[in-house]
Parts: C-alpha cells; sequence; structure tokens
C-alpha cells in the first residue's frame, strides 16, 4: 500500500504585499518522485523552501506522515519549537541550485557535518557512511579536497551526498543542474536518476523537460503563485490540452 508521506495544505507565502504563493496543495508518496516545473517567477522555489521550513509559510500547514509540522493541535496556531523544526528538516534534505557547500571543508568534513552535529552520529561511523557516498557519486578519491578543487558538476555531487548523509526520508532538489556548464549537468543527472532508481522519495524542481519526462512519477505546472495541473509525464508532455500548459511546452521546445 502506497501511503502518503509529506503534504502541503493551501500554502500561502507573502514577502511584504507580494503574495508569491496562493493557495498550494500537493500531497508526495512514499517512493514517488514528483517534478515540479513551470516558468520563472511562478513560484517553485518558494513552494519547495516552505517544505522544509527553510521558508515560513503565512497560513496552511505542512503534514508529515499525516501530523502538522507547523502546529501542536488543531485548535490554535502554536508553533512548533526550534528544536522540534531542526527534528522535522533533519527527515527532509535540500539539494540546492548553488550547492552551498561549506568552502572552508574538505568534502569529507562537509557530508559528516549534519551527521555528527545534528544526528549525533560517532565521527568514525558518520566518515564510513560518507565514503560509502561518495564512492555512490564517483568522488570517493575527491574526499580530502576543497570544493574550490572541484568543477560545478563535482560540487553538486558532494552536495547530494551531503543531503544523503542525514539518511533523509525525503529530498527536495532545487533546480540542482541550472547552475552548471551544459557539459557537466549529465553528470548530475545521473546521480539522480539512480537514486530515483533505488525507490528514494524526491521533489524536483528543474527546466530539464527531458529528464522531467523520464524520471517524475508525476508532474506538477505552477504558475503565477498557484499549481495549474498535476498530470502523469505522458499525459503532461504528449497529450495535454490544457493552453496555458502547451505555450510554455512550446516556448521549450519550439518546433
Amino acid at each position: 500500500m502506497i501511503t502518503t508521506m509529506l503534504a502541503a495544505k493551501d500554502i500561502k507565502k507573502s514577502f511584504g504585499i507580494n503574495e508569491v504563493l496562493k493557495g498550494v496543495s500537493l500531497t508526495i508518496k512514499k517512493g514517488e518522485v514528483v517534478v515540479i516545473v513551470g516558468p520563472s517567477g511562478s513560484g517553485k522555489s518558494t513552494f519547495l523552501r516552505t517544505l522544509n521550513m527553510l521558508e515560513s509559510v503565512t497560513s496552511g500547514d505542512i503534514l508529515l506522515d499525516e501530523k502538522s509540522v507547523l502546529y501542536r493541535d488543531g485548535k490554535g496556531r502554536r508553533a512548533r519549537s526550534k528544536k522540534e523544526i531542526s527534528r522535522y528538516q533533519s527527515e527532509i534534505g535540500m539539494v540546492f541550485q548553488n550547492f552551498n557547500l561549506f568552502p572552508h571543508k574538505t568534502v569529507l568534513e562537509n557530508i559528516i557535518e549534519g551527521p555528527v552535529q545534528v544526528r549525533k552520529i560517532a565521527k568514525a561511523e558518520a566518515i564510513s557512511y560518507a565514503e560509502e557516498l561518495l564512492n555512490k557519486v564517483g568522488l570517493y578519491e575527491k574526499k580530502h579536497q576543497h570544493p574550490s578543487a572541484l568543477s560545478g558538476g563535482q560540487q553538486q555531487r558532494v552536495a547530494i551526498a551531503r543531503a544523503l548523509a542525514m539518511k533523509p526520508r525525503i529530498i527536495l532538489f532545487d533546480e540542482p543542474t541550472s547552475a552548471l556548464d551544459p557539459e557537466l549537468v549529465g553528470e548530475v543527472l545521473t546521480v539522480i536518476r539512480d537514486l530515483a532508481n533505488a525507490g528514494l522519495t524526491m521533489v524536483i524542481v528543474t527546466h530539464e523537460m527531458s529528464f522531467a519526462k523520464e524520471i517524475g512519477d508525476k508532474i506538477v505546472f505552477m504558475d503565477d503563485g498557484l499549481i495549474v495541473q498535476e498530470a502523469h509525464p505522458t499525459v503532461f508532455f504528449d497529450n495535454n490540452d490544457n493552453p496555458r500548459i502547451q505555450r510554455f511546452l512550446q516556448k521549450i521546445n519550439p518546433q
């Protein structure tokens, strides 16, 4: 039985008078790969950041295993404590478009930082698992180098290993290839593809349409702070009768 892992309920987010999210609801099932696409400025990245509480919501709720992570009960708007939020965030991995690695730490030190400091895992155990992950992403030989010595694609693969080191239940990818030179995109997409094939639950914001079609169990199209459509990749890309989405796809893949 496929169960709901994470759910957003009517999420709204404003920055001052600018309402970026206007009521976004989305359900993510265990083992599902959800790909979010849409034009720039549609709220995709902001929505992703609300899912792991890097951005606070103006209203709405987020549920993990059908339990609110924002409020203690249904009677009021009592916020969770910082410790509770940190515990939740440790379950939700995040990979950013600009890598966000610590420049003064080696590859290995970047990867073990979270497990040791947040999950309180013994350093030797954290190192052993980090080395296993570096083998998985093809960068074991780079473990003692600093990020500045790596290509953008290598840095992003380290960032993915760092997220995996926390053993999260779900990983969010915020345009993981947008900061990369075109020839480096493939190596990062290969790692993400392998994770999908291994059954990891993922939400991916991307502009890589062919990759979205290949990897997604569900395609979510956002525009102007709202979800316009959720659909199977075949329906979304090959049989879509929504005029707004047809215009978007035409601009991405002009005939």
